[in-house]
């Protein structure tokens, strides 16, 4: 009957602390989270009770389970006692992420409500979301190096590796310089403020809107929703634009090749209508003049502004649509027109048309 109980006892016991002291916590944290409803803190600490309860069950199970005194267990002690070792590992380090991931969040949730500057926002999250991933990275590196350091046969092979540190780390560098490159300027990326994530920026032509940033690579999502993955190291080492630096407010313009009768003053007056009833205009500022002439046309440049990209994109269509529009509709005149004439016709006698015209003979040839 002992045989019976007391592995029950001591499995079904460190089970149960598990859930009492999971679920103290879990009300503790919901307390103190509904007394401090501004420190998001308690709140994003509470999904660390799944990690929490694995930690302690393996370590209450790592430090109890000889007391089970079964044959089977007693038989495969150093094995159990191992695996127990390396989920507890696991496990730790999938918390202190956790734990991590919460105090970070709650940091950047706290300076978002109270900055209402939106680059600065945007400045902290991608600097938040790098800061996350390295500190994901270097728990992940620690933690499969204590499950390794485990393994006896892992720390003789660990001195020989140290011994030969010297040139694997020289045929590494080498082998990995472009990876490395791309490491670097990761960094000089995120914390030089170069790009940050929701920045809008023009790559080798193409526009679009900073949806990802990692140590290696930087995600553009253009306006029709392609993805485009650049090597961060392109952005340390070409000239790029962004639109989003200094102020998102945005200046656009609109060309129109009119013809030399265009009534310039009516199109100004057109223009401020246009704006007055489009909501992407943002009032700053809005101006027409003719900037340029050929023989044949003029070019007329009406200039708008909008609080963003996006809006200056709307604004600018906007204008163009509705003032080709009106101009067709009420000032057709003004639109380029390309002058052609009919060829005239030859004489039956082939005599140029000038001289049939004048009555006069054929220019002589030089011959007769």
């Amino acid at each position: 009957m002992e045989n019976v109980l007391r592995p029950l006892t001591v499995l079904g016991g460190a089970v149960l602390l598990t859930l009492v002291l999971g679920w103290g916590v879990d009300v503790l944290l919901r307390r103190v989270d509904g007394r401090h409803p501004e420190t998001p803190l308690w709140g994003l600490l509470r999904r660390c009770r799944l990690p929490l309860q694995v930690v302690l069950l393996t370590a209450l199970l790592r430090g109890t389970f000889h007391e089970t005194r079964w044959r089977i267990i007693e038989d495969r002690q150093d094995g159990i006692g191992r695996a127990l070792t390396l989920v507890l590992i696991g496990a730790g380090a999938w918390l202190m992420v956790r734990i991590v991931s919460a105090a970070v969040e709650s940091t950047y949730a706290r300076y978002a409500t109270s900055t209402r500057d939106p680059a600065r926002i945007r400045r902290v999250r991608t600097q938040v979301t790098m800061i996350m991933r390295i500190v994901t990275a270097v728990v992940v590196v620690v933690a499969i190096a204590a499950i390794l350091l485990t393994f006896p046969d892992m720390r003789a092979v660990g001195t020989s590796v140290l011994a030969s540190a010297g040139i694997i780390g020289v045929v590494a560098g080498v082998a990995a310089q472009p990876t490395l490159g791309n490491l670097f300027a990761g960094f000089q990326i995120v914390f030089g403020d170069m790009v940050r994530i929701g920045d809008t920026v023009v790559v080798d032509g193409e526009w679009g809107v900073v949806e990802e940033i990692t140590l290696t690579f930087l995600a553009v999502r253009t306006w029709d929703e392609r993805r485009i993955t650049m090597p961060v190291s392109y952005f340390t080492s070409r000239p790029f634009e962004n639109w989003s630096r200094g102020g998102v407010q945005m200046t656009g313009t609109v060309f129109f090749q009119l013809d030399h009768s265009a009534p310039v003053p009516l199109m100004r007056e057109r223009l401020r209508e246009i704006l007055k009833e489009c909501a992407a205009w943002d009032g700053r500022d809005w101006s027409l003049a003719v900037t340029d002439t050929t023989p044949s046309t003029i070019e007329v440049r009406a200039v708008v502004t909008a609080k963003d990209a996006d809006d200056i994109w709307t604004a600018r269509c906007a204008v163009r649509e509705q003032m080709l529009a009106w101009l067709s509709e009420r000032h057709p005149y003004a639109l380029p027109r390309i002058s052609t004439a009919t060829a005239a016709a030859l004489p039956r006698n082939g005599a140029h048309p000038s001289v049939a015209a004048e009555g006069a003979a054929p220019p002589r040839t030089g011959r007769g």
